[in-house]
């Protein structure tokens, strides 16, 4: 009653108050912006950072590495970053919480062109699979190999740049390549019949993939900023799957994509976020015996050193409310 008293005072008197103390923050994307950073550049436009608070700085990233290199310094306070790199990153000393995850569902998907011959993961064998060395799947390999049930060097790696993807399996300079599963759209309308593809998530390697990594000691320092922020993200993630077009559209720009292929991108992001049939976890919430297998198949391909869930994410910055996704047909 007096703040409303003191805002139509000032309002009469054309003085303004002073506005609200504002937290920076600087948040670091795992790659340039696309679908699945909508709701961000959503509640960016619509000013719900602000409101909570929060003066926010999104980055353009350059993979998962570059993001928990960044957070791990301190030279942003929050990134994306992809659990098993963010794990790895840890295991090198960063420290690294998980505050939100969006990708419960492993995003790791290989293409192939069937006229190569490649009928499935058992014809891997002695194929040139082409990705940067950085990247998400590229370095999980030797996980994925072992869940196929073939040795890592089986297949030859070549560097190719991250857009170079399409046009080299194209090409047939590569037989096979990986990208996350947010794409598949593009594959499925480049290739059409003659695309192959496995998901990692339908042979067994189903670690977390990306979530929200807070620099710890930040967030230890900053809790109610960190939790502001989780939150205000936790409902722009579950408000964009209710209504995606003006989400799609609040991105379409920095993406520089059309609204029509961020609209298709992003029904393929609302798979992997789904979570939980049970309803016992909140949109973004994470399961300890799930992370605990996440960290083991870190621990077990990179000889990382012991890790405890507690110590790679917590729940408690989230709003309990807003419940899980649901796995929408397939």
């Amino acid at each position: 009653m007096i703040r409303r008293t003191l805002l139509a005072a000032a309002a009469a008197l054309g003085l303004a108050l002073p506005a609200q103390a504002q937290d920076r923050v600087t948040l670091v994307l795992n790659w340039l912006p696309g679908a699945d950073h909508a709701p961000l550049y959503w509640a960016q436009a619509g000013n719900l950072y602000r409101d909570a608070g929060i003066n926010l700085t999104i980055e353009n990233g350059r993979g998962s590495g570059f993001a928990a290199q960044r957070v791990g310094a301190g030279q942003a306070q929050i990134g994306i970053v992809d659990a098993p790199a963010a794990l790895q990153a840890r295991g090198g000393g960063a420290d690294l919480v998980a505050g939100m995850m969006i990708y419960a569902q492993s995003p790791y998907g290989i293409y192939w062109r069937r006229s190569s011959g490649i009928r499935g993961p058992q014809d891997f064998r002695g194929r040139r699979f082409g990705a940067p060395p950085a990247d998400a799947a590229r370095v999980m390999w030797p996980m994925i190999a072992r869940a196929i049930g073939i040795n890592p060097g089986d297949v030859t790696w070549v560097n190719i740049a991250p857009e170079a993807k399409v046009a080299s399996l194209q090409s047939n300079a590569i037989e096979a390549t990986t990208h996350f599963y947010n794409v598949h759209y593009i594959y499925e309308r480049t290739f059409g019949e003659d695309l192959g593809f496995v998901l990692t998530r339908d042979i067994g390697f189903n670690p977390y993939g990306n979530a929200f990594f807070l620099n710890g000691p930040w967030m230890r320092a900053n809790p109610d900023a960190a939790r502001r922020f989780i939150r205000v993200t936790q409902r722009a993630y579950r408000d964009c799957l209710a209504n995606p077009a003006p989400c799609a559209a609040a991105v379409a720009g920095p993406a520089a994509t059309s609204v029509e292929d961020l609209t298709i991108s992003w029904r393929l992001v609302g798979e992997l976020m789904a979570d939980d049939p049970a309803g016992g976890r909140p949109l973004g919430g994470m399961d300890a015996a799930r992370m605990a297998m996440t960290i083991d198949g870190v621990r077990t391909a990179f000889n990382a050193p012991e890790m405890r869930p507690e110590q790679v994410f917590t729940n408690d910055l989230l709003d309990a409310s807003i419940p899980s996704h649901r796995a929408p047909a397939r």
